[in-house]
Parts: structure tokens; sequence; C-alpha cells
């Protein structure tokens, strides 16, 4: 009797050892090495319906480039990611893949799915050591100039397409550095600053311009963009970058930031190599980080990284609720973070000079589901805690910064700030003014941002080409 083929097991990607890893800021994941990449990419099946790429928010082709990858042809592997996605080496390391393009993968149904992200990656970070890798082609010159505000995954995407189809395109970035949330929000253990830099200096090579430290809504408004210096088009991809508060007593003791601050000065700022660079951050014996998502894991592991022995997440759902991905729960708790879950901070407790130096924790069951689908937390009677807490990060997401709407008229907002455009174009109610990503839609993901831009530049493109 023929023996039957063993199937080839989903490859781990090298990491750092998390006893290691938990005192430095050097990027976690290894990558993938030529062999171990060429061997995960032989087991895509190559599906002649790819459900993964229905699961992808900007339609990389994934089975075309794997199999590029299962024949060792990484530079046509390359160029048909970046047919779709212009910051491959970005989306390779912080998309959830495993709710996007892995979760569908066919794969997956019987055994592991195949690593996308990881391949993504490994095609990203090869290219970007490679001197004769040839740009993608640029189609001739318009004469239209488009301005983008922002220069995070959603203006980077519009930027990167539409300089291609031959408008002239400046990026606005309000911050000293172009990447938007990819550099303030991200940390560099998750992402470092110089992959973003290289992604953000490739747009340049193909024509881009960035004009940082330019504050669109104060230094300049959309009107004048598109009135005085002469833009065809504008699109706003701000983000959502308003803090939110828990707003409980003791919220302004000093050693309470928001997550925006905290990992603004981290990691855009570099306050973890003080005094080398002059920006203080505090660093706490016990921290205390309050929420469950992706900026939490990311506040968690920056302050262990600071130097920081007891770090909780308090979380007022259980596990089964958090929103984080699953790789960085799972790092985090590697790492030693300690988990709180169902609990709910009633007020931070300060000492005489008016620093944080406890909280106080209600203690959760979890009812009935709520609007969004998940178990609402419900207080336990009669039981509540004190903790610990020197150093607070507010992690509970963050809304919509009124500055650019609230300075150009004849934009619409709905009830919590965000601007009101059509789901599949971006387009706004402002004539020559498209919007996307979180400012849109609300704090998401770095792809789906990507996925909003992508449409917002088709329907731009059509715009300068035939009109209205």
């Amino acid at each position: 009797m023929k023996k039957k083929k063993e199937k080839t097991p989903r490859q781990a990607m090298p990491e750092q050892a998390a006893e290691v890893r938990r005192r430095n800021f050097d990027e976690v994941p290894l990558g993938f090495p030529e062999e171990l990449a060429m061997l995960e990419a032989s087991r895509c099946l190559s599906c002649k319906k790819p459900a993964c790429v229905e699961g992808c928010p900007v339609s990389v082709d994934i089975p075309a480039f794997i199999n590029k990858v299962k024949e060792g042809d990484f530079t046509g592997a390359i160029l048909k990611i970046w047919e779709k996605n212009s910051f491959p080496a970005v989306c390779g390391r912080v998309c959830p893949q495993e709710n996007q393009c892995e979760g569908n993968c066919i794969v997956g149904k019987k055994d592991k799915p195949v690593a996308i992200g990881s391949l993504e990656r490994f095609v990203a970070d090869w290219a970007r050591n490679q001197n004769d890798i040839p740009m993608p082609p640029i189609e001739k010159k318009t004469g239209k100039k488009v301005a983008v505000v922002g220069s995070g995954p959603g203006g980077l995407t519009v930027a990167g397409d539409l300089i291609r189809k031959g408008h002239e395109v400046t990026v606005f970035e309000a911050f000293h550095k172009p990447g938007g949330v990819l550099v303030y929000g991200i940390p560099e253990f998750r992402l470092p600053k110089a992959i973003v830099a290289h992604e953000c200096n490739f747009m340049e090579k193909m024509g881009v311009k960035f004009e940082t430290n330019v504050v669109v809504g104060q230094t300049i408004t959309v009107d004048e963009l598109l009135n005085d210096e002469g833009y065809d088009a504008v699109y706003i991809g701000v983000g959502a970058g308003l803090p939110r508060f828990l707003n409980i007593p003791g919220e302004n003791l000093m050693g309470v930031y928001s997550a925006n601050e905290y990992l603004t000065r981290s990691n855009l700022m570099k306050a973890y190599r003080f005094p080398e660079y002059d920006t203080p951050l505090v660093t706490g014996e016990h921290v205390c980080v309050f929420g469950g998502g992706n900026v939490a894991m990311d506040a968690l592991r920056t302050s262990m990284r600071m130097g920081s022995d007891d770090v909780k997440c308090i979380y007022r759902r259980s596990r089964d609720e958090l929103p984080a991905r699953g790789e960085e729960i799972h790092h985090a708790e590697q790492e030693g973070i300690e988990f709180f879950f169902l609990h709910s901070p009633l007020r931070f407790i300060g000492d005489e000079n008016g620093w944080v130096k406890a909280v106080e924790l209600q203690e959760m069951q979890l009812g009935e589901p709520d609007d969004s689908g998940r178990r609402r937390p419900e207080p336990i009677p009669g039981s509540v805690k004190t903790v610990d807490c020197d150093l607070a990060i507010i992690a509970v997401g963050a809304g919509a910064n009124p500055l650019v709407t609230s300075t150009t008229d004849g934009l619409d907002t709905n009830k919590w700030g965000y601007i009101v455009a059509n789901e599949e174009t971006g387009k706004t109610k402002k004539g020559q003014v498209w919007a996307g990503g979180d400012i849109v839609t609300g704090a998401a993901t770095v792809i789906l941002a990507a996925g909003a831009g992508r449409g917002a530049a088709d329907s731009i493109h059509e715009y300068l080409t035939w009109g209205w």
C-alpha cells in the first residue's frame, strides 16, 4: 500500500526569547529565512477561487505572490504584491491576518492556515535589501495636483496609487516625520521606524512629496489648499487621534497618561532612549494599563521595556472578549504581563504630592450581550479592591480630532464627530474632498484604512480624468 504523504506543518517564525525581549525595543519576530519561506509557501493550494483574496481589504493576489515565493522568484513576488499594496513590510507585520486573509484560507479549514502575513513580510524585507528591483510603472503626467492630509496607512495608499496614475501628490503631515500612526502609535518592537521610513522613501522615489510639520486646519486649511494652492482634490486621512478617558475621580493626578501621549512620547520622540533623546517619560514600579485592544498591548509591553516589573492589564470583560490580536496577547503573556480580567476602575488615589499611587477596582461579571454583541460587564456588589498603581495608562479608544472638520465648511460629520463619506469611494459632501480611514469609521486597523484609501484613490482618479 502506498504510504500517504505527510503534510508540511505551518512554519514558525523565529523570534526573540521572551526573557530577553522584555527589556529591549528590538523587533520581536525575526523573519523567515529563504528556505523556510519557500517551505511555507509550498503549503498554499493555489485555489481557483481564493477566499484569502476576498478577505484582503486591498485584494492582493495572494496565491500568485505565494507561488512566486515557492519558485524562489522573490522579485516577481514583490512586483505582484506592489500591484495592490504599497507597503507590504508594514502590513506583513501589523495586519490582523488571522481575521482576514489567513482567516479565510482553505488550508486552515483542516489545518493551520498558510502564514500569508509572514510570507508578505519576508518578500518585502527581501526586496528592501536589493538594489536592482524595478520601480512600479508610472503613467504619463496628467498635470493634476492632489493633497493628502495625514501620512498614515490610508494617506500613503492614496498617495502611492495616485502617483502611479500620473498625478502630482503632496502629503501633509503634522508631525516631524511621515508615517502617522505607523510611527507614533506602534512600538519599535512591533514595527521598526526604519521600515516605515523606507516605505515613505520608496514613495518619494516614485515622486510623492512629503510636507511635515504642517497642521492642516491650523497651519493651512482644506479650502486654502483647494483655492489658494491650486490642488484639484484633497484626501483627508487624519485618523482618530483624540484620546478618550475613563471620567473617574483622580484621573487628573500626575502619572496618569493617555495611551496616545504615552506611546507618542516613547515611539516617535524616542523617550525610551532618554537622555540621549531629551523627551522624558514617567516610569513606574506598579503600572496599570486600562483597556484590552492592540493599543493597550503596545502600552503594556512598552512599560515593561521601560523597566517596570509589575505591569497589569485591567480589562472589564473576560479574556474571550479581548479585542487585541491573539499574537499580541500571547506575546504580552510570555513577557510577564499580568491580566486582571473582569475588573473596572472606580477611582485613582493620589499621594500628598499629587501623584497617583493606587487605583480602586470593581470586580465584574458578564451579563447579557450589549450592542457590540459582547456580554455586558456588570458589577458584583460588595466586591471592590485596591491595587498599587504609580503609572496609569488609559487605552480605551480614541475619537475624532475636530481640528480639520471645524475649519472646513461643507463637511458633514456624524454625532461622534467623524466625517461622513461614501463607504466605497470616500467621497464627502464637500466638492473635491474625499476622506477615509479612522476619521470616517472610528479606530480600526491599518489594512482597513489602506482599503479605504484604495477606494478613494480610484474615485479621485475617475474625477480627475472625467470630472463629475
